[in-house]
């Protein structure tokens, strides 16, 4: 018999792979994305103090309220906006991407574009 591991395994490993690569800094701290079957989560992170700089999400009421669905494409990008926008105003402009062990395709790449397209830099 095959024993397959379960993807929601596999991705917790894919995700401490690239967790050991980098880490967000003051001057650059870390856009975590994680994604769940029914909403989109992001984190503005500096792991040396410890600290969440900014965070957003489509379980925000003003966020939920302008969208019809919580868990597509259309509202991975309007994330990556919101995102953004907190992030400029506290003075942040450059991230380091992390994609939680997901994909880089669908929602976490239109989160990661509306973000760029938005004024971050990564």
């Amino acid at each position: 018999m095959v024993n397959k591991e379960c993807r929601s395994a596999i991705r917790v490993k894919k995700h401490n792979k690239i967790r050991n690569r980098f880490s967000g800094t003051a001057e650059r701290p870390r856009l975590a994305v994680f994604r769940s079957n029914n909403h989109m989560y992001a984190q503005i992170i500096d792991d040396v103090a410890g600290n969440t700089l900014v965070a957003a999400s489509t379980l925000e009421k003003d966020v939920k309220a302008e969208l019809s669905k919580t868990n597509d494409v259309a509202a991975a990008s309007y994330l990556g906006t919101v995102i953004a926008k907190k992030a400029l105003e506290k003075g942040i402009t450059t991230v380091v991407f992390d994609r939680g062990g997901f994909i880089y395709a669908g929602k976490i790449q239109a989160l990661a574009d509306a973000a760029r397209e938005a004024g971050l830099n990564f």
